[in-house]
């Protein structure tokens, strides 16, 4: 396969690239919602390796997905049919990552609330640094699928596409230890990722069954509950400080 890097020097190029790179990096983050939130999992020491060996390995794997772009097109193609509606390799991945992403975020979601399964801030029910990142491999081989499809879709250079991917990837494993920790200090915030998460996994379910839907309305309204959600919180610590600062006026 020959790479033509001198596309990268047309105007139309760059901004098809900047676009990429943009969709690449907003489609990004629910793979870094996931892996921040399994990472949690274990000791803290590990939690960033965690992390950045998950993207690295996503890295990886989408360009390995651009390496076989000629046989992903054709992944397209149904398999088999029923009820009328045509069935590809891709749906199938959707499907089943969907499922996956589903019953793993309610999981998840279950043992916060009930407090199952929790020692000294530890989950326990994953211990090992190995489960956690092939919990994490595995969906990004989901959120991969998905992201590398939708630049097919968008540009039919694929230089564009390789550098599109390396730099939101770059601009991902810059950003993810700031998030996760942001994400993790907080349980309403590690919370409204979670519901983000389930949302995630529906559409990918509902995009496997050929019912498309828009993610900007979900990214939206997760970024408005984002703002919302800080607000609040910035709120919350301003009363506690006034607390504070007042009894010790009264002291």
């Amino acid at each position: 396969m020959e790479f033509n890097w001198e596309v990268l020097l047309r105007p139309e190029s760059l901004i098809a690239l900047g676009t990429l790179t943009l969709l690449e990096i907003v489609l990004g983050i629910d793979n870094i919602l996931f892996i921040s939130i399994m990472s949690e999992k274990l000791p803290e020491a590990q939690r960033p390796k965690a992390r950045i060996t998950g993207l690295a390995l996503a890295l990886i794997f989408r360009l390995l997905l651009l390496m076989m772009i000629s046989w992903l097109v054709h992944f397209t193609e149904p398999i088999f049919t029923l009820f009328e509606t045509g069935f590809s390799g891709r749906d199938l991945i959707l499907l089943g990552g969907g499922l996956f992403l589903l019953v793993k975020t309610i999981s998840e979601i279950h043992e916060k609330v009930e407090g199952h399964g929790t020692s000294k801030g530890v989950n326990q029910k994953v211990r090992s640094f190995a489960g956690v990142v092939t919990m994490i491999i595995l969906i990004d081989m989901i959120f991969s699928f998905d992201s590398i499809l939708t630049a097919v879709g968008m540009v039919s250079e694929i230089v564009i596409m390789i550098t599109a991917v390396v730099i939101s990837m770059i601009v991902m494993l810059v950003f993810v230890n700031r998030i996760s920790r942001v994400i993790n200090r907080h349980p309403s915030i590690q919370m409204l990722a979670l519901s983000f998460l389930i949302l995630i996994a529906f559409i990918l379910i509902l995009d496997g069954l050929h019912k498309h839907i828009e993610r900007g309305y979900v990214y939206f309204a997760l970024f408005f509950s984002l703002l919302v959600e800080v607000l609040n919180i910035n709120s919350s610590r301003k009363k506690v400080n006034a607390g504070i600062e007042e009894k010790d006026h009264q002291a």
